[in-house]
C-alpha cells in the first residue's frame, strides 16, 4: 500500500462555480487541491497516500490526538477557503475514496441531494449556539420566578413560606425546566434562521468545561440576517436567568450538507 494513492474529498460545488479554479491550495497531505467534475457538479479533492490515509492506517492515526488536530485544521482550512468562494457543500473529515472514478460515482448517485444542499446553503452560513447552566443557578432563577408569582397572589404575610415552597419545587423540576428552556431557545432561533438542528451535547472531556450543557444547536442563517440572529441570542440570554448562551461562527455549513460521510 506504500505507493498507492487515494482521494480525500473536501467539498462539492456546482461545476460552473468551480470552473474559475481555486488557486494553489494545499490540503492534509500537502498536495494541491484539485477538482473532479461530473456535470453539473464538481468535487474538490486531494490525492493522498493510502499508507497514511487508507482505512486501517487512518483509523490508527485518528486515535492520535495531535495528528487528528493537525489534520482537522488542514481540512477545515481548505473547506473554509472554498466556502469563501461561493456556495459549497462541505464533507466531513476523513471522507476517502479509492480513485477519481469513485468520486464521480458519488456525484452521480447523490446528484439530487448535492443540488438541494447547494440551494439550501447559498447565501447562508452556519452559526453555533450553546446554552449552559448549573443546577444551583437554574434552581435559584426558577424559584425566584415562582416565588414572585405566588407572592403576588397571596400577599406579603406568607413571603417566607412562598419562597421555601418555590425552592423545593424548583429543585424537583430542574431537569424539566432545563429542557423547557433549551426547547424555547431552539424554537426562537429556528424562527430566525433558514434551518436549525440540535446536536448531541459536547463531551466535557473534549470541551474542558464542567458546565451543564442543555443545548448544542447549529443554525443556517442568511448572511444578511446574521446581525439580527446574534441580537436574538443576546435577547434570549437576558430573558432567561440561570442560562448562559454562547454563539460561535460563522462556520462552513457542515451540519446542513445533507450528505452523510461515506467511503468507497
Amino acid at each position: 500500500m506504500t505507493d498507492e494513492v487515494g482521494v480525500w474529498l473536501y467539498a462539492v460545488t456546482r461545476a460552473t462555480d468551480a470552473a474559475a479554479g481555486i488557486g494553489p491550495i494545499t490540503g492534509v497531505a500537502g498536495e494541491r487541491v484539485r477538482t473532479v467534475v461530473s456535470d453539473p457538479l464538481a468535487a474538490f479533492v486531494e490525492s493522498v497516500p493510502l499508507a497514511v490515509f487508507g482505512e486501517q492506517p487512518l483509523h490508527r492515526n485518528l486515535e492520535d490526538l495531535d495528528w487528528l488536530a493537525a489534520t482537522a485544521r488542514a481540512h477545515d482550512a481548505v473547506v473554509s477557503a472554498l466556502v469563501r468562494r461561493g456556495p459549497t457543500v462541505p464533507l466531513r473529515l476523513a471522507t476517502v475514496f479509492l480513485d477519481d472514478e469513485r468520486v464521480r460515482e458519488l456525484l452521480d448517485a447523490r446528484r439530487a441531494d448535492f443540488i438541494a444542499s447547494l440551494t439550501l446553503v447559498t447565501g447562508r452560513t452556519e452559526w453555533g449556539v450553546k446554552a449552559y447552566t448549573d443546577r444551583a443557578a437554574l434552581t435559584a432563577a426558577v424559584a425566584d420566578a415562582r416565588a414572585a408569582r405566588a407572592g403576588a397572589e397571596k400577599g406579603r404575610g406568607t413571603a417566607y413560606l412562598v419562597r421555601r415552597r418555590a425552592e423545593l419545587s424548583a429543585q424537583a423540576t430542574v431537569e424539566r425546566d432545563a429542557a423547557e428552556r433549551a426547547e424555547e431557545i431552539h424554537a426562537r432561533l429556528v424562527r430566525h434562521s433558514a434551518a436549525g438542528r440540535r446536536q448531541a451535547a459536547t463531551d466535557p472531556a473534549l470541551s474542558g468545561r464542567r458546565d451543564w450543557m442543555v443545548l448544542n444547536g447549529t443554525y443556517l442563517v442568511d448572511d444578511d440576517d446574521a446581525g439580527d440572529f446574534a441580537a436574538t441570542v443576546d435577547e434570549l440570554g437576558k430573558e432567561l436567568p440561570g442560562i448562559r448562551l454562547e454563539i460561535t461562527g460563522p462556520w462552513p455549513p457542515y451540519s446542513f450538507a445533507g450528505v452523510d460521510q461515506e467511503r468507497i
